[in-house]
């Protein structure tokens, strides 16, 4: 009963104020609209970008072959160490935090169907390189199994893009390209996907072979990379010791030498970017918050002057025997409920947004990571939070004014 007197007394004051009431609703909406889209969006780069590294290698570590740059045992600098094959097998048996380690061979080609001819990267590998390195097939192809690498097949996956380029479509399977000359069957080709980091080029415009295919073509003895995968994400760094470890001590090397086996530590570099897009977040929702708190100071002006408008009725309500604490609580339960009117119109409307911004095509350049912003729960709950904080420090000082007025004045007030 007593809820609904507090809703009722809401209504007739608004009705005194409707002008006051309305353009600080709008503050508060325009407010709580500008806080939700700011961290909306924020929070759709940040996952595309993720995304993107995610599709140039997941949570992997890229280790290649380098140059010593310290003594080890009487042994100078400057010696090369070359990675070999079984290496990978080295590292899984001695690293108990490796899931996985493939050899990778890979150099520029020449790519001909017909009289269209395209240069790209090549590279040479094993089965487990699909999923380590998100080279996902297409509808109707496939990626390179064992039996290809067994038996040497020359097969190939292609990028959709120069799958394009060369055939017209971007799902050739079974027909035959040749490279440098040699001819392969297409069995797949990767869609396109979203990559903000890589070497050589996009995985879009690349060409994949089994590893035994490419070593028995080129006769390469040496690896150009290996990529190794940990158990768990968090174990990245200290695989990366472990390596070093491992290799410095079959190859006679400073474990301590980064430049002897150089790696790119996908693991490190996502929680770097985490750390730099939970910034730019916060920055975002402070810019949004400063809108939200001019609103708020919208929402103290009216409870002011309702305050004192309503001077006289306090004044009867304090004579009557109503107590400090239930004057503020009738002041802050209005101020908060313009805000969350407010509040809920402007979720509403940048809900609307957001759909409306899922619906249009998403296009290259940078539209194709802000025109997907995410709605996070985390957005929501900041918003509420930001609301109710406005909510109740807009309604504390005029509800604090209002209950410390004297009874006696109060009645005399006109």
């Amino acid at each position: 009963m007593q809820f609904f007197m507090l809703i009722r007394e809401f209504f007739q004051d608004i009705k005194s104020q409707k002008t006051r009431a309305f353009l600080t609703t709008i503050a508060i909406s325009w407010g709580i609209l500008a806080v939700s889209l700011l961290m909306a969006f924020g929070e759709g780069l940040a996952f595309r970008m993720k995304e993107g590294m995610l599709n140039a290698g997941d949570r992997i570590i890229r280790v290649y072959g380098g140059q010593t740059t310290k003594k080890w045992e009487g042994l100078p600098v400057g010696r090369r160490v070359w990675l070999r094959e079984e290496d990978c097998k080295v590292i899984e048996q001695n690293i108990p935090q490796v899931e996985v380690a493939i050899p990778g061979l890979n150099r520029n080609v020449r790519l001909k169907v017909g009289e269209k001819i395209a240069s790209t990267h090549m590279e040479g590998v094993y089965p487990e390189f699909e999923f380590l390195r998100r080279t996902f097939h297409g509808a109707g192809g496939r990626f390179l199994n064992n039996k290809d690498v067994k038996e040497r097949k020359r097969v190939v996956f292609l990028g959709g893009v120069i799958a394009q380029e060369l055939f017209g479509k971007p799902d050739p399977y079974g027909e035959i390209v040749e490279i440098d000359g040699v001819p392969f069957k297409v069995v797949g080709t990767m869609p396109k996907k979203l990559q903000t980091s890589m070497n050589n080029g996009p995985d879009d415009r690349r060409a994949i072979v089994p590893f035994t295919t490419f070593k028995s073509i080129y006769g390469d003895k040496y690896l150009d990379e290996m990529i190794v995968k940990p158990v768990r994400p968090q174990d990245g760094k200290y695989v990366e010791e472990e390596i070093r470890r491992v290799l410095g001590k079959k190859y006679q090397f400073d474990p301590t030498d980064e430049r002897a086996t150089p790696m790119w530590n996908f693991i490190v570099m996502e929680k770097e970017g985490e750390k730099v897009f939970r910034g730019i977040n916060i920055f975002l929702a402070v810019i949004g918050a400063m809108t939200l708190i001019i609103a708020g100071v919208g929402v103290a002006n009216i409870m002011f002057v309702v305050a004192k408008e309503r001077t006289r009725e306090i004044g009867i309500k304090r004579a009557v025997g109503a107590k400090k604490r239930t004057i503020v609580f009738q002041f802050i339960f209005e101020s908060l409920l313009i805000a969350f009117i407010g509040g809920v119109l402007g979720l509403l409307v940048s809900i609307g947004i957001i759909k409306l911004m899922w619906m249009i095509p998403s296009q290259e350049g940078p539209m194709e990571f802000l025109g997907r912003p995410l709605l996070s729960a985390s957005v929501i709950w900041g918003s509420i939070f930001l609301l109710t904080l406005i909510g109740l420090l807009a309604g504390l000082f005029p509800a604090r004014k209002a209950a410390n007025v004297d009874p006696v004045e109060a009645l005399r007030y006109e």
